[in-house]
């Protein structure tokens, strides 16, 4: 009886597993997607989301400012995703070990007062 039962939940659950294979198909690529991005990911050593600013704290070898990063704002289901991407390399010789504070509002984003927010960039330790 036991078998019978375990045989039924599979079967109950084969059209709702078939239909995740599905959704994939109509979802966007994401190696593609990220292709048409500009710039690099950039790891980034903290971030804050407060006060509708959103504050990133990355490395520079001392010449690095806003202009040389750019936020790629991507809306999802409960708010939007904010992913870091540099776009000019700091190829100065007076490296911040702390690095430096990058910071935009929520209006430069093109954000919501109060707007959910979530930052995609990986974490890297300072240097110290």
């Amino acid at each position: 009886m036991r078998v019978s039962s375990a045989f039924a939940a599979v079967l109950a659950l084969g059209p709702s597993l078939a239909g995740c294979a599905m959704v994939d198909r109509f979802l966007p690529d994401r190696q593609t997607a990220a292709v048409d991005l500009p710039g690099q990911v950039e790891a980034i050593h903290a971030a804050a989301i407060a006060d509708d600013q959103a504050v990133f704290w990355v490395s520079s070898n001392g010449c690095t400012e806003k202009d040389d990063l750019t936020p790629v704002v991507r809306p999802v289901r409960n708010g939007s995703v904010i992913t870091l991407r540099r776009l000019k390399e700091d190829r100065c010789d007076d490296p911040r070990p702390q690095g430096v504070e990058i910071s935009w509002s929520f209006q430069e984003l093109g954000l919501e007062s109060g707007a959910r927010v979530t930052v995609e960039n990986p974490y890297q330790m300072p240097r110290t």
